[in-house]
C-alpha cells in the first residue's frame, strides 16, 4: 500500500492565498482546467472568477435577491434566489439547486434561467441543497429538510431528508430517511454515491444498481464526526476529505477510516458553546452564526483545480472570497469539465 502523503500534513496558513472580492455566498464551486472558476453566488446566479481577477455575475437581470440579513438569507431562506448548489452540465450550462426558492433550475451561459422543477409531483420540495450529473446525463438532487426554518430540523433530530433522481421518466425520490442530506459524489466508477449527512454528523454510501436504484445506507468512516460535514471531495490516494462548517474545520477521513485534520480554523468558545448547544438540542441561528473562522467562515464545500487537481478551493456561506492553496495530492477528477 502506498503512504499516505496526508499523514503529517496540514495546511499553512501562509500558504493559503484568496481568489475574488465581494463574493455573496460562495457556497459552492466549479473549477476549470483552464483555471476559470464559477461560484454560487446569493446575486441570484453564478460568479465567473477568470485567471486575471476579473469576475462577471451571470444571472438573470429579474432575480429576487431579497434583503442580505443574516435573519433573512441564511435562516428564514425564503422567496429570494439563493444559489447553493452547482453542477456543470457537458453544455456548458449550470444546474442549480436553489435554495432559497427551493427548486431545481438550469442557468445557460447567456444567463437564461430555466426552472427544470419547482415541485415534486405537486408537492413542496424542502431546502433542495446540491445537483450531481452522472455519466449517463441523469440529474440527482438532495433536499437537506422540509421543515422551516431548515435550522429547525437540527434540534428536532429529524430523518426528512432525500436523495432525487430527473431523468426522462421525470423527477422521482430514489432513497430518504437521512438526516441533513447535503452533498453527494459518486466514487470513479459511479459503483457507490457517497453522502453528507449534516444533522446525523456522519458520511453515508450506498451502492448504485440498475436504472438508479441504490442499495442499502451504511456509514462510511466514524459514526459521528467532531462536527457538522456540508461538503466534501475524494483525492486519488482515496481520501475523503470533509469540510466541517461553523466549526469550520477541514478534516480527511483515510481509506482506513482514520480522521486526519488538515486545517483548524475554529473559534474554540463559540465552537464549545455550539457543541454544548448541539448535545443539548437547543441551538439557535445566533450561537451557528457565532461559531465561524475568519478563512473561510461557515466553511461549506472543498473543490480541487488546477491543471494537475492539486489547488484546494474552500467555499463557504459567510465569506466574501476564497481560499486556496496547494494539496500533496491530487483531486479525484469529475465526470465533466
Amino acid at each position: 500500500m502506498r503512504d499516505n502523503p496526508l499523514r503529517g500534513w496540514q495546511v499553512e496558513r501562509d500558504d493559503i492565498r484568496f481568489v475574488g472580492q465581494d463574493l455573496q455566498r460562495p457556497e459552492c464551486i466549479i473549477a476549470q482546467r483552464d483555471g476559470t472558476l464559477w461560484s454560487a453566488d446569493a446575486g441570484g446566479g453564478v460568479m465567473r472568477i477568470d485567471l486575471d481577477g476579473s469576475q462577471q455575475l451571470l444571472a438573470p437581470g429579474d432575480a429576487n435577491v431579497g434583503d442580505a440579513g443574516f435573519e433573512q438569507r441564511f435562516v428564514q431562506s425564503q422567496n429570494t434566489s439563493l444559489p447553493n448548489g452547482l453542477a456543470l452540465t457537458v453544455e456548458g450550462d449550470f444546474i442549480i439547486c436553489n435554495w432559497g426558492l427551493d427548486r431545481i433550475e438550469r442557468l445557460s451561459r447567456s444567463g437564461e434561467l430555466t426552472v427544470l422543477y419547482a415541485d415534486l409531483n405537486g408537492k413542496p420540495f424542502g431546502k433542495t441543497n446540491f445537483p450531481l450529473l452522472d455519466s449517463k446525463g441523469r440529474i440527482w438532487f438532495t433536499v437537506t429538510t422540509q421543515m422551516q426554518p431548515w435550522t429547525d430540523s437540527i434540534n428536532a433530530d429529524v430523518a426528512d431528508g432525500y436523495i432525487g433522481l430527473i431523468d426522462e421518466q421525470g423527477v422521482r425520490v430514489v432513497a430518504e430517511g437521512f438526516r441533513g442530506t447535503n452533498e453527494i459524489r459518486f466514487d470513479d466508477r459511479e459503483e457507490w454515491l457517497y453522502v453528507v449527512e449534516s444533522n446525523g454528523r456522519c458520511i453515508s454510501r450506498m451502492r448504485v444498481g440498475p436504472d438508479a436504484t441504490l442499495g442499502e445506507r451504511e456509514v462510511y468512516g466514524p459514526d459521528k464526526l467532531e462536527g457538522f460535514p456540508d461538503g466534501f471531495a475524494f483525492d486519488s490516494y482515496g481520501n475523503l476529505w470533509v469540510t466541517l462548517i461553523m466549526t469550520d474545520k477541514l478534516i480527511a477521513i483515510t481509506p482506513d477510516g482514520d480522521v486526519l485534520t488538515l486545517l483548524d480554523d475554529s473559534n474554540a468558545d463559540a465552537t464549545a458553546e455550539l457543541y454544548r448547544q448541539r448535545d443539548a438540542g437547543t441551538l439557535t441561528p445566533a450561537t451557528m452564526q457565532a461559531a465561524r473562522g475568519s478563512l473561510a467562515p461557515w466553511m461549506a464545500s472543498i473543490t480541487f483545480g488546477g491543471p494537475d487537481l492539486t489547488t484546494v478551493y474552500l467555499g463557504s456561506l459567510l465569506g466574501t472570497r476564497i481560499p486556496s492553496f496547494r494539496s500533496p495530492v491530487a483531486g479525484q477528477p469529475l465526470i465533466h469539465w
